[in-house]
């Protein structure tokens, strides 16, 4: 009984010895928690590379502004200039880009850059030796504004979100007259591309629609298939429709041979002129729409070669910016480099 005794006290010493020593015990250092990057906002979509100066790329030159005054659209001037890439050769053809709104298709500090992009890519061999022409949109009267920056001349709804082809027609007929009469320009449609954001982006589609015998690649971004040009009859004079008529066209319309890329964020605009991503999804199920018609009925000709991408950005042109150099890689995927 007395060695139970013993051995039981002996336990509890050794207990109490071990809480001591585990209290007395220095307390290891806690680890900071992981650092974990900031968490992404609806919208945040960097450059890549391809849309910065790089080491070793050889610089295009960018002429301008120069100013034109146009006679399909009368009473106004604009400002564009052109891109010429460090490869291009007096007398050889070079594929054409024309983008809208060209004070921001330029802006070296904005999102879209197409001049750097332009020269890393054609450095790459990963399009063709390529000229840009970036063309403002019109201002009313003689004199463009110094004042203006990257915004918008007063003419730019009336000349973008137009179905009609009085645009087309200046870009066809004058702008491409000047700039060729300077520079050796292809003239095949799918070695033309034309773009724009915006109703930039809409103004680029009426363009090839009506005609796509001149530029047979469209790049759109948060395009304005709204119904911004929209006008009720009045005064004796019959409606004009918007842009968002363009659906039920290519529906309703033999399929014309354009190649095009649709962008457009979950967050763009909702207002009185349209919802511009519904109305960016309702262009393609009509391209798509088209094709599959056409397949199902065994019907000759060109189909809609369209691609799409989806964000969740706003009415924004950083999407698009981030997107430009793959947009243009697939633009002229077939096209030799």
């Amino acid at each position: 009984m007395r060695s139970r005794r013993l051995i039981s006290s002996l336990a509890s010493l050794g207990c109490a010895l071990t809480l001591l020593a585990v209290r007395d015990a220095p307390v290891a250092a806690q680890a900071d928690p992981p650092q974990t990057a900031a968490a992404r906002k609806p919208g945040d979509y960097p450059l890549g590379p391809d849309s910065l100066p790089q080491p070793g790329v050889p610089a295009g030159r960018l002429e301008g502004p120069f100013l034109f005054r146009s006679q399909h659209i009368p009473n106004t001037v604009r400002q564009y200039w052109i891109f010429v890439p460090a490869q291009y050769q007096a007398g050889v053809a070079a594929n054409v880009l024309v983008f809208q709104d060209g004070q921001r298709a330029t802006n070296p500090k904005g999102v879209l850059r197409l001049p750097q992009v332009l020269e890393n890519l054609i450095h790459k061999q990963d399009i063709p030796v390529t000229i840009g022409i970036f063309i403002t949109p019109g201002q009313r009267g003689d004199v463009y504004p110094d004042t203006l920056g990257t915004g918008n001349p007063n003419n730019r709804a009336a000349e973008y979100d137009a179905l009609s082809d009085a645009y087309t027609r200046f870009l066809v007929d004058e702008m491409l007259t000047e700039v060729g009469a300077k520079y050796t320009l292809a003239g095949e449609p799918a070695r033309r591309a034309i773009g724009g954001a915006s109703s930039g982006a809409i103004c680029a589609f009426t363009v090839a629609w009506h005609r796509p015998d001149q530029f047979g690649n469209v790049i759109s971004l948060i395009g304005s298939y709204t119904s911004i040009g929209y006008r009720p009859a009045r005064d004796g004079q019959p409606m004009v429709p918007g842009g968002d008529l363009y659906p039920t066209l290519i529906r309703k319309n033999p399929i014309k041979p354009i190649r095009i890329f649709l962008q457009d964020g979950s967050n763009d605009l909702d207002n009185a002129h349209g919802h511009w991503f519904l109305a960016n999804q309702q262009m393609l199920a009509a391209l798509l729409y088209a094709n599959t018609t056409a397949d199902l009925k065994k019907a000759p000709g060109p189909r809609y070669d369209v691609k799409h991408a989806w964000g969740d950005g706003a009415h924004s042109d950083a999407h698009g910016g981030a997107l430009l150099p793959d947009i243009l890689r697939w633009i002229w995927r077939d096209q030799p480099k």
